[in-house]
């Protein structure tokens, strides 16, 4: 059944596709061609999306992204008072979600203006289910620190936690993630997943040495996300 869209200003949060661009869904596709304005995080990959799908472009595209957040926010808000329809989108995956978002959305929550989110593609469940891992409890973490003792301290606050825990990391810092792993939170069993739903996507499973041997030192290139299982004697070895 499909959902009356309320009349007046609305904040969509979109979904797009991780990879494949044939996980863009048929509400999602709808929903751009009908919004007023569109902010994204790169208005040129957003453009290559609305093409591959025949979506008629909104009257406004704007950029919205980490580092104007911030700035740009005010802007969108004003725009929601003048009742437009304004549809958000990042890269990949869900606004708000390791992008830019969370301002946005409360900014329209404070305003009593609604906020749909229309789902869809997220790396988040695709690691979870692709690692072989516990899916019954987990936590995101989002992106570590990039210094050593600031990412002991973000993996120490979850060391003692059953659940099991999904990271991203950039590829070329990889290595580093899973070497602090194995020494904040021994050795236990871990996927690191690369590019998921392209076309080179590839899963690797195996406890933190085994993966820091195959990682350590290679260079990738790619989307990342590890998992790792949480504190229980069945997903570890001893040192």
């Amino acid at each position: 059944m499909e959902s009356k869209e309320p009349e007046g200003a609305v904040l969509y949060i979109v979904a797009t596709p991780i990879g494949n661009l044939e996980d863009l869904t048929l509400r999602a596709i709808r929903i751009l061609g009908e919004v007023d304005v569109l902010a994204c995080e790169d208005t040129r990959r957003t453009r290559v999306l609305l093409d591959r799908y025949g979506i008629k472009r909104p009257g406004k595209i704007i950029s919205y992204r980490e580092r104007n957040e911030k700035n740009a926010t005010p802007g969108i808000l004003k725009l929601l008072d003048q009742d437009r329809k304004v549809a958000v989108c990042s890269d990949a995956g869900y606004p708000g979600i390791s992008d830019a978002g969370y301002r946005l959305i409360t900014g329209a929550v404070e305003k009593e203006i609604p906020v749909i989110v229309i789902p869809g593609a997220s790396a988040i469940p695709v690691a979870l289910l692709s690692s072989g891992l516990p899916t019954d409890s987990f936590t995101f973490m989002g992106f570590p620190p990039r210094k050593s003792g600031q990412m002991k301290r973000f993996l120490e606050a979850e060391k003692d936690g059953s659940h099991t825990l999904i990271i991203y990391e950039s590829p070329m810092r990889l290595g580093k993630l899973l070497n602090v792993a194995l020494e904040v939170l021994g050795d236990r069993k871990a996927a690191v997943c690369i590019e998921l739903t392209k076309m080179f996507e590839e899963t690797h499973r195996g406890y933190l040495a085994e993966l820091i041997e195959e990682f350590g030192e290679k260079k990738i290139k790619g989307e990342v996300t590890v998992v790792i299982a949480g504190n229980n004697p069945k997903f570890a070895r001893e040192g």
